[in-house]
């Protein structure tokens, strides 16, 4: 299957342009299995055989670039695609809404690379992209009582009270940075909202949260950013991770011989107490995914969901006439426009049929976040339509053992966000054409690398 890039600019550009309606909250859809907008086939009986995963793969842009005009194309034809990952690697994208909820919860689906073949092959070179999403050792590549031992020592920073005790620190500095976003737009000029406003809200809380000097904090978005890039060369991503690495144990370091009230700390006391309890690497790989995930997936939901609003003025007075909560918001734009676009690996312990596609055991498998959210089958046939009226549930955040741990946090700081910012810019709108901005270097994650606005149109 060949997507060229005007194809994903036209697609890009039709969304963005879309304009909407407001519709009733009570509206009832009836949904039937023969009213679908394409046909890929539901498997009726277990006799039926099982599609082939060996069809030709759709190649992932290491690139990136705007993911729903080839996600249209690839559901058009099943709920289960074979993919080219970068260096011909081959894997499986699961893209549907309800065969992806099923294989994130199925117990024959593992997270730990030692169930990855061709890593253990020795097929995968140290340099290859996406090698850190396999490899560090932490809760995302951890299965049963290792995930359990793991995401508990985590969680207590990241539960909903905890969360409701941050609110007013996330709110001060919201304020603090639409200040700033101001000064710099003060000439009417425009600024960019995501390097000034969408970035430093996350990061700054969850480095305050792991006590993270900000002396490191700019070095450690960079790393995130070379981490979870898919067009990085070998050397470059080794290099990225030896350093994301080395900042770390400075970190670790620093918190060591100043312990405070913050999550490193916290760890190091559980290793020093009972080392059984966190290894050294793996105290690094929980840093490292917590500082990542922690502030890229809410830093691509912001900026989605000013992008989503501007695009669609009409939705943006409904919240604001009180027709719709910000918390709607940010639901609809991760269903609409996930942060996450295709997230690695989980890896099938046995011979496994999803929705009558085989994926053999062993096979590097990703869960296609920013195609589920808009499946027709899922969410009916105006699925790439932006309605915060829709209610609509999503799997962009995960779902099973697996599930976010930090999805209190990114809400609460997205809406916090979008409310105190449209508040006090209600004309703010893109100074470019959505469709001109320019994409992440990335198919993993979802957004624009550049957010210019004009605060007041």
């Amino acid at each position: 299957m060949t997507l060229t890039p005007a194809d994903r600019r036209s697609r890009c550009r039709t969304a963005a342009r879309t304009r909407t309606r407001p519709r009733s909250r009570t509206r009832t859809r009836t949904r039937t299995r023969t009213r679908h907008p394409y046909p890929y086939p539901y498997r009726e009986s277990p006799l039926d055989t099982p599609r082939s995963a060996d069809r030709t793969p759709y190649r992932l842009d290491p690139a990136g670039g705007c993911p729903h005009a080839a996600n249209a194309r690839l559901l058009a034809e099943g709920a289960v695609a074979p993919v080219l990952l970068p260096g011909g690697v081959r894997g499986t994208a699961v893209l549907g809404h309800d065969a992806l909820r099923e294989f994130l919860a199925h117990p024959d689906v593992a997270k730990d690379a030692h169930h990855f073949e061709a890593l253990r092959a020795g097929e995968i070179p140290d340099g290859w992209p996406l090698r850190t999403f396999a490899t560090v050792q932490g809760m995302t590549t951890a299965d049963g009582d290792d995930h359990r031992r793991l995401r508990s020592l985590v969680s207590k920073a990241f539960t909903a009270r905890r969360v409701e005790q941050l609110r007013p620190r996330i709110a001060a500095l919201t304020a603090s940075l639409l200040d700033g976003l101001e000064a710099a737009a003060s000439d009417g000029s425009v600024v960019d909202l995501r390097r000034h406003f969408a970035l430093p809200l996350p990061l700054g809380v969850i480095c305050e949260l792991l006590g993270v000097d900000a002396a490191y904090r700019d070095r450690l978005h960079h790393l995130s950013n070379q981490v979870v890039a898919t067009d990085i060369g070998p050397k470059e991503a080794t290099a990225a991770n030896r350093e994301m690495v080395e900042v770390l144990g400075a970190v670790v370091a620093t918190r060591r011989e100043r312990p405070g009230d913050d999550l490193t700390s916290a760890l190091i006391a559980a290793r020093d107490e009972n080392g059984d309890r966190l290894g050294p690497h793996e105290l690094i790989g929980t840093l490292m995914l917590t500082v990542v995930a922690g502030h890229e997936t809410t830093l691509n939901l912001i900026t989605n969901a000013v992008r989503a609003l501007c695009a669609h003025r009409d939705q943006l007075a409904l919240v604001r006439s009180g027709g719709a909560s910000w918390s709607d918001v940010v639901e609809e734009t991760l269903r609409w426009d996930s942060p996450v676009s295709y997230f690695p690996f989980r890896y099938p312990t046995r011979d496994l049929t999803l929705d009558g596609t085989l994926i053999p055991r062993g096979t590097p498998v990703l869960a296609g976040y920013s195609a589920a959210g808009r499946d027709p089958r899922a969410h009916g046939a105006d699925a790439d339509r932006f309605d915060v009226t829709r209610r609509a549930r999503h799997l962009s955040l995960g779902h099973g053992a697996h599930y976010c741990l930090g999805a209190p946090l990114a809400r609460a700081e997205s809406v916090t966000a979008l409310e105190l910012l449209f508040t006090r810019f209600p004309g703010l709108d893109l100074a470019v054409p959505d469709a001109e901005l320019p994409r992440h270097a990335s198919f993993v994650g979802n957004s624009v690398r550049e957010l210019p606005v004009r605060l007041h149109g």
